[in-house]
């Protein structure tokens, strides 16, 4: 729900050209399409072309700070697979170069020295000489683990891995890995599972949630994280026990780190006796010789990604003070390492805290934050009662320095484009200069691109500017909502509306990229797209996101009415009586909703929402989320669930909906989709089901997502053109 936010890794946010921007808050120029050669016309965005964009992951920069180091995933349609490689480019620009044609090779780290790479593949460490002269990798990389859990570091819902790193000495290697709890050794964990493999029983024993979590059910395991000599040998449990270290993540920032000095690991774990009902992630410390684990966090809320200062005096984390809520406001505390203090940064500061990196100083920790649609970069200084300053704007991801302290390397997302890798040099004359709290403003400054992964596709491709407007919405609060305008875009003519509901619901729209429900995609056939974030979305304060909580249909629902509205009356060139609702997740329940509670759009796509409050309860697995959502559980509060649960209004079911679901959907179980459909059947509502056995909340195998957006369109199609 929450994280099925469509600007989320999963969706592989990737920016594209690079868009010019200042500092103090100003509004980003939007980013351009490469010129075209010769005078061919660029033609609308299709799925194929999609797919032929290049993906960036995880990238490091070299400590000499001359390279880059990349991982990017490239797809092929024919084959239905997707492929990762690494790639190198310099720091200052030019043509990024592929160095590794393996299987899958992901998560590029430079060791302290920058005389080797590590990476990952076929779920195990590697690591390869580099020549910093040329940015070469040697041939005949070393495999550094053989250990039968794997070693990719903790799965993300995009496929990919993160968390294997060096220690700053250079010494050893840090990785997850999944285990049996009662198992002492790696023989054991391989035994367990070999036996499973050749058991021609495949029944299972609960006894505690979870049991299943988002698309995998959890056989008995745990993810712990382990140490390995750099040179290789036998890996070392830190974490041993029956709790998850670190938990399950969606992606974002790892959430373990090594002090500079080699000797401590910090990490998140949650030790609450049931986690599928408990937010409660701590940070630990442990000793990298191994011992008992030190809680370090007070918080009753989450606190997560711990990152240690360059010069080993404190540790940064993300923080939330609420407990069993996964929306509460995400803080930036440091904990001294000396006296055990704990502060919090961003006291005053009403937005999610990201990704963040201490400068190498230690001096400053910049950070993204969710901020109206895009995800501007902040500096903080701890010393400073100053609010963080606000750098410069656009949709920005994870953060890293140069070990010089001189260049802050990013990735930078826009709607119009995927991923690319951006710089900042001399940050610190950029931003501002603080003497007693008093901030200059430095001139503004372009923002060089590094990469240029996608240019030869996205140069031939028209796609409009994603556009903001503001309007009053419910309790006469200010409301943002987009639109995307079609291709060749004549304002004379009037364009049937695809309107879109976004997930979580504490999620939003903006200018940023998304592989699955993509704005610029959905305008390419002749369409209007409108898109509100509306109470409970990202972006404009911790109450405008609280304004949901039990009241999934109420002020929500009259922000997004009154959000088309406003476009209506503000865009002649929409055709009011040809529109179509479509959402996912949260929005998959809002199209539920208003199937129920309105007559005003001409079709309607609900994909993997919740259509019955009670059943969702009682066959979802992250127990904290409905039990806060909706006020208690159903028996302690069942006028809660009835209240807001799209399944009552059946009696009023008309307009015609699509049903997209899948089998392997552990968040929203599929029999809310079944439910929905049969309940459209029986009253003969024009009504299609799109069942997918082989998808969990979201559809990632490129072919179904081809079928997905068809399906989708065709649907759209025939109801409103």
């Amino acid at each position: 729900m929450r994280r099925f936010l469509l600007s989320l890794v999963l969706m592989i946010l990737v920016s594209f050209v690079a868009p010019q921007v200042g500092v103090a808050g100003e509004t980003p120029a939007v980013p351009k399409a490469q010129p075209q050669t010769g005078t061919m016309a660029k033609k609308a965005f299709t799925f194929e072309d999609m797919m032929k964009l290049r993906r960036l992951g995880e990238f490091d920069v070299s400590p000499d700070g001359k390279w880059v180091a990349f991982s990017a995933t490239t797809v092929d349609l024919a084959a239905n697979t997707r492929q990762s490689h690494l790639y190198i480019v310099p720091i200052g620009g030019g043509k990024e170069a592929q160095i590794t044609k393996g299987n899958g090779e992901e998560r590029p780290r430079f060791s302290p020295d920058g005389k080797s790479l590590l990476f990952i593949t076929e779920d195990q460490i590697y690591v390869a000489g580099f020549d910093g002269s040329t940015g070469q990798l040697a041939a005949n990389p070393r495999k550094v683990t053989t250990i039968s859990g794997g070693a990719s570091g903790v799965m993300t819902m995009s496929g990919g891995a993160s968390g294997a790193m060096w220690s700053p000495d250079g010494q050893n290697i840090v990785f997850t890995s999944e285990v049996y709890p009662d198992c002492s050794d790696d023989a054991c964990n391989k035994q367990r599972d070999d036996d499973r493999k050749a058991s021609k029983v495949k029944a299972q024993i609960w006894t505690h949630l979870f049991f299943r979590h988002w698309s995998t059910f959890t056989m008995g395991k745990v993810t712990h994280i382990f140490v390995v000599p750099a040179a290789g040998g036998v890996a070392k449990d830190l974490t041993p026990g029956e709790h998850d270290a670190p938990p399950f993540s969606l992606g974002g920032q790892d959430m373990y780190a090594v002090s500079p000095d080699g000797k401590e690991l910090a990490f998140t774990s949650n030790i609450d006796e049931v986690p599928a009902n408990s937010t409660n992630n701590e940070i630990f410390i442990v000793p990298m010789t191994g011992g008992t684990p030190k809680k370090i966090s007070t918080s009753p809320g989450s606190d997560s990604t711990p990152l240690y200062s360059p010069d080993g005096k404190y540790i940064a984390w993300r923080m939330q003070e609420r407990p069993g809520y996964e929306s509460d406001r995400f803080r930036l505390v440091i904990y001294d390492r000396a006296s055990g203090k704990i502060t919090n940064l961003t006291e005053g500061f009403d937005r999610w805290v990201d990704s963040f990196a201490w400068s190498p100083d230690s001096h400053a920790i910049y950070f993204s934050a969710g901020d109206k649609g895009e995800s501007p970069i902040y500096e903080v200084v701890p010393g400073f009662k100053m609010l963080p300053l606000e750098l410069f704007r656009g949709e920005n991801g994870d953060l890293l320095f140069s070990r010089d302290g001189k260049t802050l390397v990013f990735s930078r997302v826009s709607a119009r484009a995927p991923g690319e890798i951006f710089k900042i040099d001399n940050i610190d004359k950029l931003g501002c200069t603080r003497t007693e709290d008093v901030c200059v403003s430095a001139k503004d400054k372009p923002i060089p691109q590094v990469t240029h992964l996608n240019d030869d596709v996205l140069g031939g491709i028209q796609m409009q500017p994603l556009e903001s407007f503001w309007f009053t919405g419910a309790e006469n609060v200010k409301v943002q909502g987009f639109i995307v305008k079609p291709p060749n875009f004549d304002a004379s003519k009037k364009y049937p509306v695809k309107f879109l509901i976004h997930g979580g619901p504490q999620g939003a729209w903006g200018d940023s990229w998304s592989y699955r429900w993509n704005p610029e995609l959905f305008a390419a056939n002749g369409y209007v797209v409108v898109m509100i974030n509306p109470r409970g979305s990202t972006g404009y304060g911790q109450k405008f996101i609280d304004d949901i909580n039990g009241d999934w249909g109420g002020r929500v629902m009259e922000d997004l009415n009154k959000g088309l509205d406003y476009a209506e009356k503000t865009y002649p060139f929409i055709d009011k009586n040809r529109e179509c609702a479509l959402g996912a997740s949260y929005g998959g329940c809002a199209a539920y909703w208003i199937a129920g509670h309105s007559t005003r759009f001409k079709c309607i796509v609900a994909h993997d929402g919740m259509f019955n409050t009670v059943s969702a309860f009682g066959t979802t697995e992250e127990m904290w989320f409905p039990t806060w959502e909706f006020k208690g559980t159903p028996w302690t509060n069942p006028q809660g669930y009835a209240k807001w649960s799209p399944n009552l209004a059946a009696p009023n079911f008309k307009t015609p909906i699509l049903i997209v679901h899948g089998q392997l959907d552990y968040r929203l179980d599929i029999s809310e989709g079944l439910q929905a459909f049969t309940t459209m059947q029986m009253l003969k509502v024009p009504s299609k089901m799109l069942y997918f056995p082989d998808e969990g909340h979201w559809v990632m195998k490129p072919q179904n997502g081809q079928l997905w957006y068809k399906t989708v369109n065709d649907w759209v199609d025939q109801w409103t053109k």
